[in-house]
């Protein structure tokens, strides 16, 4: 279980205007503070010298610089650009309090970044006013990159989440067989936490089960439910069914997960049986796309399509059981619809009938085979992530 805390959520901010005025005339520091008095949410500051003037800017954290231009010991014009060029001021907010009214002296100040610019003395009334202005507008600003960062740290700690959730559905699949049957699959999860879920094990010496299921929708409840239907399978919560009847099983399972009891979920499955000593497959499915079966490249190609409706849709679907010679040296291509769902050109699909000139086109003997369909689909995706997850097992029949 995981107990770390959501990020915490950014403390308010005081809305009292803070203000910084430097200024080497004390009788100008004097006649601003006297101005600014009459609003008691008005918190001052003077600086003198304008060597101090950054320093003393990020000590106090103003909300509002009000900076004079012409300093025995600075220029102001440079002390406007060191502002922005300083981590701790490069956004606040910052009044030009100059006695120089030419419109070039006002055009650089804003060129090196001021905010505003004004003749002094101003009118208290103007002066606490553009105070009050610009003071609003960087708290609210400060307020929202706040929101922003929390939530940053919030999806990055929610992506960390997902991926330990993909992490977890990765090591329940099931290694590659190798043996009388050998299979092989290829999983590459989706952006989203996605619900493909497949296993296969011996049920006795002579009867291998296969199967595949896709939830519908993505994130931690589609995940959750694939993980929960294929631990049904495997352990054996749908126990007192024979294993070995496709039909019994997807019935069992669709009685187990009703759609209405997990949030309107549902989720889609192929179920094979395969038989080693006669070489039938039986078989059945619920809504999922049809595995290819394929006994060499110039062979006929079967698609082995299940008639019953999604697992959870309807309490009474039927689930018949249908059944294929899986014959010497064929092999079996299981694939979620993330394989498929993939467009050659806008509006154009390239679907169940492009990955069957895939398959008709490759040997399924060679070890790259799943790797090659992966690089085709993405590809044809043109993307560095796939919208659903791919999921493929190659079974090859001895």
């Amino acid at each position: 279980m995981n107990t770390a805390a959501p990020p915490a959520a950014p403390a308010p901010l005081s809305d009292n205007p803070i203000v910084l005025l430097v200024d080497d005339q004390l009788i100008i520091g004097e006649a601003v503070r006297r101005i600014l008095a009459v609003d008691p949410r008005i918190v001052f500051h003077f600086c003198q010298k304008g060597a101090e003037a950054l320093a003393t800017a990020a000590r106090t954290k103003p909300t509002v610089i009000l900076q004079d231009l012409v300093m025995p010991d600075a220029d102001g014009l440079d002390l406007v650009r060191g502002y922005r060029q300083q981590e701790a001021t490069t956004l606040t907010p910052l009044i030009v309090l100059s006695s120089k009214e030419e419109g070039s002296t006002k055009a650089e100040a804003f060129a090196r970044g001021a905010n505003d610019y004004i003749v002094k003395l101003p009118d208290p009334v103007e002066l606490i006013a553009r105070i009050r202005y610009h003071s609003r507008g960087y708290l609210s600003l400060l307020q929202r990159n706040e929101a922003f960062e929390a939530l940053h740290k919030s999806q990055a700690a929610l992506a960390a989440e997902l991926a330990k959730a993909a992490t977890y559905v990765r090591s329940l699949l099931p290694a590659p067989l190798a043996g009388p049957v050998s299979i092989d699959w290829r999983f590459v999860p989706s952006a989203s936490l996605g619900g493909d879920c497949f296993d296969y094990f011996w049920i006795d010496d002579d009867h291998l089960a296969i199967y595949l299921l896709d939830v519908c929708g993505h994130g931690v409840g589609p995940a959750l439910l694939g993980v929960s239907a294929m631990n049904a399978v495997r352990s054996g919560v749908i126990g007192g069914v024979n294993a070995r009847d496709p039909s019994a099983v997807l019935g069992r399972l669709n009685a187990a997960f009703p759609m209405e009891h997990h949030h309107n979920m549902f989720f889609t499955i192929w179920y094979g049986v395969y038989q080693r000593s006669t070489r039938r497959l039986a078989y059945s499915g619920g809504g999922h796309p049809p595995p290819l079966l394929m006994a060499g490249p110039r062979s006929p190609l079967h698609e082995l399509e299940g008639p019953g409706l999604p697992i959870g849709v309807m309490s009474d679907s039927d689930f018949p059981t249908l059944s294929v010679e899986a014959s010497a040296g064929s092999s079996l291509l299981l694939y979620s619809d993330g394989v498929t769902e993939v467009f050659t050109a806008p509006g154009e699909l390239w679907g169940t009938r492009g990955l069957i000139g895939f398959v008709r086109g490759n040997d399924p003997a060679d070890p790259s085979y799943l790797d090659r369909l992966h690089a085709t689909v993405m590809s044809i995706a043109q993307r560095d992530v796939l919208g659903d997850d791919f999921s493929t097992v190659l079974v090859r029949f001895p």
